[in-house]
Order: structure tokens, then C-alpha cells, then sequence
């Protein structure tokens, strides 16, 4: 989050910097600097200005290009992530403090294996927030080599939102995917089921999706197979 994020949300609440500031904890001074970029926003003020101000998860503070490894943990529990987030396959699950949706998107991505369901969940969350920091998961996507997972998530989520007959979003999804398309890699992956053995990747090489092909994945996933895509 950055002073102008933050000023957006106070005058989305048509408040005062003197009544922002109480809410906030700060002095009316202070929030001034923030708001014209004089001081950096905290992790810990961005996650408090986000429920004074009701704003989205994507305003969260994400992890430094150093540490996006401690994102990519193993011991991550992206079903959980996925629920505080809002995705409905996992409702049931008992809520937590939301993560930056970019942040947790990335390290799904960076897993070596993932449970389906989790798997499924990922283009929601392209879906549902498409207007995360794209300038951060991609730089950090190339770092990684996952921008071909990236790209097929993406081409998901587009192909979701063609049969929603959501025209606003799929045009945005195309913007994405243009982006991502000068970043394939050649070089053959799975879609975060890298203990597949070699006759299902036999299989798959013969049988999965154009749009698995083109990201060189190894995947049967589909978009039209995703609950959350209508009929």
C-alpha cells in the first residue's frame, strides 16, 4: 500500500484526515505524510488501514523480492489462504487474516505438488482478483521459472470468464496473458504435480488441453471442469 492507496480509501469513506487518523492510530500530521508518499506505509498500518477503510486484500504488504521463498513453504496451508481469501470451495474452513493475493498466488505456484482442490482454486484467484500487483507476480513468476503455471492459470481464468460472458474482465485477462506470452519457457513443467509418474506424463503429452500444450504442461485441468465456471 502507498500514501495514494491510502488516500483513496479515506476519501472513499469521505472522512477527514483528522477522523482517518483517529481510526488509525496517528497524528492528523503524520497521515498527511503518508498520504503524499513523505513516509512509507508499514506492514502493520496497510493491514490496519484495510479494515478501517473495507479495502481489498490486494493493498496488503507483500513479501520483499529477498524472502518470496518463505511464501513458497511447504508447510503454507493454501486451502486456508484460499478461504480467507473468499474462494467458496473452501467456506468451511475456519478463516484466518488474509494474505496478499499475488503473494499467495506465487507460492501455490512454486509448489512441486498441490492438492486438486487447492489447484482448482488458483484461477479464482486470478479471477477474483485480477487487479492484484501483476508488476510484482510476473518480475517474480520469471525469477522462479513458473510463468508458464502463471500463464496457464491465467488462460483459466480467461476461458471462466468467457462462459460467464464477463467482457470487462476477460479483456483484462488478455492484457495478462499478452504479457506472459513473451515470457514461455520452452521447457516442459506440470501444473504443481511434479510426482506424476512417467506413464501418466506419457498420457498427458498425447491427451491434455491445447491451452495445457501451449503452456508446455503437463495438466488435464480444464476450465470448463472448474465449478465455479457456469454452464
Amino acid at each position: 500500500m502507498d500514501g495514494t492507496r491510502l488516500r483513496e480509501g479515506r476519501e472513499k469513506r469521505n472522512w477527514t484526515q483528522q477522523r482517518a487518523a483517529r481510526a488509525l492510530g496517528v497524528t492528523q500530521a503524520y497521515l498527511s505524510m503518508l498520504e503524499k508518499g513523505r513516509r512509507a506505509v508499514s506492514a502493520v498500518l496497510a493491514r490496519k488501514a484495510r479494515k478501517v477503510y473495507d479495502l481489498p486484500a490486494t493493498v496488503l504488504p507483500l513479501p520483499l523480492e529477498r524472502s518470496t521463498s518463505e511464501w513458497s513453504s511447504r508447510t503454507r496451508d493454501f486451502s486456508a489462504d484460499l478461504a480467507a481469501l473468499g474462494y467458496p470451495g473452501f467456506a468451511y474452513l475456519k478463516t484466518k487474516a488474509p494474505q496478499n493475493p499475488a503473494g499467495v498466488l506465487l507460492g501455490a505456484l512454486d509448489q512441486a505438488n498441490l492438492d486438486a482442490r487447492v489447484v482448482e482454486g488458483l484461477p479464482w484467484l486470478v479471477l477474483a482478483y485480477v487487479d492484484m500487483d501483476w508488476d510484482w507476480l510476473v518480475r517474480n513468476s520469471k525469477v522462479r521459472d513458473r510463468q508458464n503455471r502463471l500463464g496457464f492459470a491465467v488462460s483459466l481464468a480467461s476461458e471462466v470468464a468467457a462462459r460467464n460472458n464477463d467482457a470487462d474482465l476477460g479483456q483484462k485477462l488478455r492484457h495478462r496473458l499478452a504479457i506472459l506470452e513473451n515470457a514461455r519457457l520452452a521447457r516442459e513443467d506440470t501444473f504443481c504435480h511434479d510426482s506424476m509418474t512417467q506413464a501418466e506424463r506419457n498420457w498427458l503429452r498425447e491427451h491434455r488441453s491445447p491451452v495445457a500444450a501451449h503452456w508446455n504442461l503437463l495438466t488435464d485441468l480444464k476450465g470448463e471442469q472448474l465449478a465455479y465456471a457456469s454452464p
